[in-house]
């Protein structure tokens, strides 16, 4: 059981439109803090969208995720878990980017993670464009290459646009698979639809052992299906579990900068990560929120229903023998 310390700020004590909001009114411990050491699991804000191939946004995603995170209770209505009296959690802040420069920003939050992961702390991110989550991954997977649980409407493999060297959100996980940080044959992504430019990505894909499950495979077998073999091919090693939010239906989520139609509703968003419940995870984040497309706030809202969802994921697996 946690201290009173690491327990949010009650809805019975402070109105949830009052007071300063941090993520699930959680207390705010940065890695200065004289409690650091007793965090199990660190929320933290990536905000930066400088990767974004289209429309910028997901740098205000962390605050207006923080904002509607306030509507979060205390306990998981169907697992029955209560994480903050399970674990040690805490806002530890945002990582501050460098807006002008992608590859400086890589190496900030790459840094930023070696120490979360030198000091035992399992990081739930909120992004930020999905080019974040490389920079976590460099951080967190230095014990071996980790799984990937993936939730998404683009497989993000392509190789660098432009026959450039600076990297962008749709290249994160071909790169996190070239330098060794995922094992292809322990990832499946979830939700792929869209038009596309060619098939460059799926071939990546294939060549590599990477299981898609398109969103009409999707639709046509069901979550609880889909998810029993997701859950097969990542196995009960340590993974990563990655949700962009435009894995989503735009009638539900809009505000994102890469929508595409015939996603999952709000219910089956939710429901794919119940299914994760008692995988090995060791990380995870939620990106491409966009506020500005979203002037309702729901897109945020639901981004930060996800993470808690998640957050019940990762207590659970803070149980398993280490």
């Amino acid at each position: 059981m946690t201290d009173s310390f690491f327990r949010p700020v009650s809805g019975m004590q402070m109105p949830r439109f009052a007071g300063i909001p941090t993520f699930m009114r959680l207390p705010h411990v940065p890695l200065d803090h004289p409690r650091i050491a007793e965090v199990d699991i660190g929320l933290i804000g990536l905000p930066f969208d400088s990767a974004v191939s289209n429309r910028p946004g997901p740098r205000h995603g962390p605050r207006a995720m923080r904002d509607a995170s306030t509507m979060i209770r205390a306990e998981h209505p169907i697992h029955r878990i209560r994480p903050f009296e399970a674990a040690n959690c805490a806002d530890l802040g945002d990582v501050g980017p460098n807006p002008v420069d992608v590859m400086d920003t890589l190496d900030r939050f790459t840094a930023y993670y070696k120490d979360l992961k030198a000091r035992g702390i399992r990081p739930l991110s909120a992004g930020g464009d999905h080019l974040c989550t490389l920079p976590v991954l460099r951080g967190i997977a230095s014990d071996g290459p980790l799984g990937l649980m993936h939730f998404d409407s683009h497989t993000d493999l392509y190789p660098v646009y432009f026959g450039g060297k600076v990297l962008t959100h749709g290249n994160p996980f071909r790169q996190a698979v070239e330098e060794g940080l995922l094992d292809p044959k322990r990832m499946v992504q979830i939700g792929i639809r869209g038009t596309t430019y060619d098939f460059v990505d799926i071939d990546f894909a294939e060549a590599n052992g990477i299981r898609i499950i398109r969103i009409e495979e999707f639709h046509a077998r069901g979550v609880k299906d889909v998810m029993a073999e997701a859950r097969e091919i990542v196995g009960q090693g340590p993974t990563y579990l990655s949700y962009d939010i435009d894995f989503i239906d735009p009638s539900v989520a809009p505000g994102t900068g890469t929508p595409e139609w015939g996603g999952p509703n709000a219910y089956q968003a939710l429901q794919v990560v119940r299914e994760c419940l008692g995988l090995n995870i060791v990380g995870a984040d939620v990106v491409e929120v966009s506020p500005p497309f979203d002037p309702t706030g729901n897109t945020a809202y639901l981004g930060a229903t996800v993470m808690f969802e998640i957050l019940c994921l990762m207590v659970r697996a803070l149980e398993r023998p280490r």
